[in-house]
């Protein structure tokens, strides 16, 4: 299961930049994460500053 974001995300872009598989994207006014791509590996969770980010 892939992490997740949550109606907290401010769309900072925090996160985005931190993803090495790059599965996480803007879709309208909040960002979110391609759950077929995630790999779990936690470095969104670390930078998002409303933690937004849910772990699975």
């Amino acid at each position: 299961m892939a992490h997740r974001i949550n109606e907290e995300c401010i769309n900072c872009g925090a996160c985005e930049s931190e993803c090495p598989v790059e599965a996480i994207s803007e879709a309208g006014d909040v960002r979110v994460i391609d759950e077929s791509t995630c790999t779990d590996c936690g470095n969104c969770v670390s930078v998002c500053p409303v933690d937004a980010i849910i772990a699975p």
